[in-house]
């Protein structure tokens, strides 16, 4: 019995810990051959040596289990490291047919507080880490499928958060970043459809090195299966991997605890039409106002309660 990603090369950025190793091991497990990406560094702010470990111990696992898998031990937030990775798949399996994005660093501060540093490098790392490989990526698949005269296999998963949907007041970097991959996303996925390429995003909630703040509350049970660990999301990436997602484009998926949402598109909660050539104040507000009226002072619009999966 073959396997769905038999015979398929993957990448899987930021593997060598939490999501990107959960991510690594189960696009094995369904067949594909995999290279492990990770920089290393020990702090989850990004500090710290970079080391070879974690890349090398991931791919350790996938040999060990039977698999495939070569480790690198790049940095995909610089631009020709992201081009290195991308060139040693292809010269080692002969093309690139999944990448998965999951490379990314937390500096938590509110906006008022944070740095030019703090923001510069977790927009570096996430969303132009993102873009860097997305590049190459497409650029492989772009010529791929010129050479063959019609469409080729390609898959792109990359991963944004619910702090880009609902907010994160401490996170005004992390947030735009996440949001910003989404719409690189959708781009994406708008621009390599007709060479047979699918882009989509997760918004995972999973319990990781990043993570350990926010679920500080929130235990381990004694039994059973973790409602937050990795292993959760992990299942949701090897099916957009898959040629069963060959419908599947553009689309935000959130995961987590044997959940899946798929989140629809903005749309129109309201509209007002001006009974003159253009809007003045006043007419504005005695239009908008009375819109929000009722709601506390500072109120924002949080898509995760609309959709049913505020934190708990």
């Amino acid at each position: 019995m073959s396997l769905p990603l038999e015979g398929l090369a993957a990448i899987v950025t930021g593997a060598g810990r939490g999501l990107g190793r959960a991510e690594a091991l189960e696009l094995a497990r369904l067949g594909a051959a995999v290279v492990v990406n990770d920089y290393g560094q020990p702090g989850r702010d990004g500090s710290g040596e970079a080391s070879a470990a974690p890349a090398e111990q991931v791919a350790d696992e996938i040999r060990a289990a039977g698999g495939t898998a070569l480790a690198h031990t790049g940095d995909v937030a610089d631009f020709q490291q992201a081009a290195r990775l991308v060139e040693l798949t292809i010269a080692e399996f002969g093309k690139l047919d999944i990448l998965v994005n999951n490379a990314g660093i937390l500096r938590d501060r509110m906006v008022f507080s944070m740095t030019e540093d703090e923001w510069d490098a977790v927009i570096r790392v996430h969303l132009k880490g993102h873009f860097n490989t997305t590049h190459f990526a497409a650029a492989h698949w772009r010529a791929r499928s010129k050479a063959a005269d019609g469409p080729v296999y390609g898959r792109i998963v990359n991963t944004s958060s619910e702090a880009f949907l609902a907010g994160s007041a401490g996170q005004p970097n992390y947030a735009a970043a996440k949001g910003g991959i989404v719409g690189l996303t959708t781009s994406t996925a708008l621009a390599l459809a007709k060479y047979g390429v699918r882009a989509n995003a997760i918004c995972p909630r999973a319990r990781t090195r990043m993570t350990e703040d926010v679920f500080a509350g929130l235990e381990r049970p004694a039994d059973g299966l973790d409602p937050l660990a990795p292993e959760h999301v992990a299942p949701l990436v090897g099916y957009l991997a898959s040629p069963a997602a060959a419908r599947v484009n553009g689309q935000l998926l959130v995961v987590h605890g044997g959940m899946v949402a798929v989140v629809e598109r903005p749309r129109v909660a309201a509209k007002f039409d001006s009974k003159q050539d253009t809007f003045t104040y006043d007419e504005l507000d005695a239009l908008l106002t009375p819109h929000y009226a009722g709601r506390p002072d500072g109120e924002t619009f949080a898509a995760a309660e609309v959709l049913g999966l505020k934190r708990e």
